[in-house]
């Protein structure tokens, strides 16, 4: 079952007519090439063109006979040809054509991929600027640190994905590589020209050397890629799922008409389009690790990799598809809380400013191991009192000595921790 926010077209990449298609477009490719060096005659060609074409319920009935997909879907091929399919898999190795079609799937599923990127990336670049000087609590082990605003958060997310969008075009070239240099790799059969012309006309490079297959430490890298970014979707989904519990509820992600929470209680409005993600984070990490162990294969090839490669490939690319969709529509609906955001930053009695007082005790000129002491013994006091901060150190005798009460309310001063958020941005968008 293909989830509802998986593109068509990226389910469609991974159907057996889109496969075998490729399979044929390859198959044409080396026929061309080869009549080109003239040695298949052109009437050959032209009867191979137009006749060459396959039926799926055929090719499924004589695998099970031949026990073998790619004889089976020549097989069908020929039947529809005639006699000049004998010129069709001319000193072709099976994997020529499996590799080959695999890497034009990939190639088409990273360009979906990195369209899913960018959208992404405009939806984070959006929050970005809206919620640029949107103050809130920044946290260190759950903890409250200093204040932050939100639109820093989104500036965050947008870099990592910029990161995300150059490993995925980056994998999308590594992997546009086709072969078609016979069983080992050295072109015994076939001469180089023909893996060169075809190559150039499915858009693809021919790897530069090969054995029986593609090195598989490509597709391991098309796959980490894809692993990558669903540990920055997992990133933000858990971000958000963090906001959207009670005791902070400073955003949550869209609740729509209708939408029920929980079967027993009305009030429930979940988070459970990030808790999705992350689940699904979890599977394209696995997959991840079933493309490392694909890498290392007997001598010059063993089939070990093509059972595992038949389901983590096409269900990575269409889980990548689905997550960035989803995470897209989240946070194009997010929810958002800023008066609750400035209400949690009050909640810790603005023991944020702690650095900034014991920095101006330091400037006062006291050591810095006597400065922390300070302000951690006034610290420690405000939290456990429940009271202001600010009023215990204005109250403490010994603070009294450097600072004054003037200068104690200059340092709470929450634009403060704002003075930067333009060099950031100016930074993140260029």
């Amino acid at each position: 079952m293909i989830p509802r926010y998986t593109r068509p077209e990226m389910a469609k990449i991974w159907e057996p007519e889109n496969k075998f298609r490729k399979w044929l477009d390859i198959e044409i490719a080396a026929c061309e090439a080869w009549a080109g060096q003239g040695e298949i005659p052109k009437k050959s060609l032209a009867a191979i063109k137009k006749k060459a074409k396959f039926n799926i319920s055929r090719i499924d009935r004589i695998e099970k006979t031949v026990k073998h997909d790619v004889i089976a879907f020549l097989t069908s091929v020929a039947e529809h040809v005639g006699p000049d399919s004998r010129f069709i898999h001319k000193g072709l190795t099976s994997s020529d054509v499996l590799d080959t079609a695999l890497a034009l799937q990939m190639k088409e599923a990273a360009g979906i991929i990195i369209k899913d990127v960018k959208e992404l990336m405009a939806v984070l670049k959006a929050g970005a600027f809206k919620y640029k000087n949107t103050l809130r609590m920044g946290r260190s082990h759950g903890i409250h640190a200093e204040p932050t605003t939100f639109g820093l958060t989104f500036a965050l997310w947008h870099e990592e994905m910029k990161r995300n969008l150059s490993r995925v075009i980056a994998a999308k070239e590594v992997i546009s590589c086709g072969k078609l240099s016979g069983p080992v790799g050295t072109f015994s059969n076939i001469p180089p020209v023909i893996e060169q012309l075809a190559c150039r006309k499915l858009g693809l490079k021919p790897a530069p050397v090969s054995t029986q297959i593609i090195q598989r430490d490509r597709h391991a890298e098309f796959m980490n890629a894809l692993a990558l970014t669903a540990a920055s979707v997992e990133k933000i989904a858990v971000e958000i799922r963090h906001l959207q519990r009670t005791e902070v509820h400073e955003a949550e992600e869209p609740f729509e008409k209708g939408q029920k929470g929980s079967s027993a209680m009305p009030h429930k409005r979940n988070p459970i389009g990030c808790e999705n993600l992350s689940g699904l984070a979890r599977v394209v990490r696995s997959n991840a690790l079933a493309a490392m162990e694909n890498i290392a294969l007997w001598h010059e090839r063993d089939i070990s990799h093509s059972s595992v490669e038949r389901i983590i490939i096409p269900d990575s690319a269409i889980l990548i598809d689905y997550m960035l969709a989803r995470l897209t529509g989240i946070l194009r609906g997010l929810i958002v809380y800023p008066e609750r955001m400035l209400e949690n930053i009050r909640k810790s009695y603005g023991l944020y400013n702690s650095q900034r007082v014991m920095l101006k005790l330091i400037e006062k000129g006291l050591s810095r191991e006597d400065a922390y002491r300070m302000v951690q013994k006034s610290a420690m006091l405000s939290w456990e009192q429940r009271k202001d901060f600010k009023d215990i150190l204005r109250k403490d005798p010994v603070v009294k000595k450097y600072l004054s009460g003037k200068e104690i309310d200059g340092i709470f001063d929450l634009k403060y921790y704002t003075k930067n958020v333009n060099y950031i941005f100016k930074r993140v968008f260029k």
